[in-house]
């Protein structure tokens, strides 16, 4: 993702390398100089190197790390829904094609899986009805 400042943000976990772009050289390539690694769960930014990010580079950074939150906060609810689809197509699948070995396969881990996702769920739900 570029920005107006000319900086790349590549991804990784639990944030970004960035890197100035740079294309004021004498071959007029392209070259990528890490300034930063930028943390999204705390928000820390380090420097890296001798590169310092300028103000408006950390501006940039700075809106980079929440805009990554909401979307990774928008991709989380999306992998909740696809999983409640993928649960419901698995229940017709084993309703209608899968075999006893196919089931004795799964069926245990899948159980206990559910069982741990509905006891968090109902403690979560009653937590928010007593708060009401």
């Amino acid at each position: 993702m570029s920005t107006k400042s000319g900086l790349f943000f590549r991804v990784r976990d639990n944030g970004a390398a960035v890197f100035r772009v740079d294309t004021e050289n004498r071959q007029r390539r392209l070259e990528l100089v890490q300034i930063a690694v930028a943390n999204i769960r705390n928000g820390n930014v380090k420097p890296q190197g001798e590169h310092i990010p300028t103000a408006a580079e950390r501006n940039d950074i700075d809106a980079w790390i929440v805009e990554r939150r909401k979307l990774l906060a928008t991709r989380k609810v999306d992998d909740i829904k696809r999983a409640t689809d993928h649960l419901n197509e698995t229940a017709q699948w084993v309703q209608s094609d899968a075999t006893d070995a196919q089931i004795n396969e799964f069926s245990d881990d899948l159980l206990m899986a559910m069982h741990d996702l509905r006891t968090v769920l109902v403690r979560k739900k009653s937590n928010i009805l007593l708060k009401k």
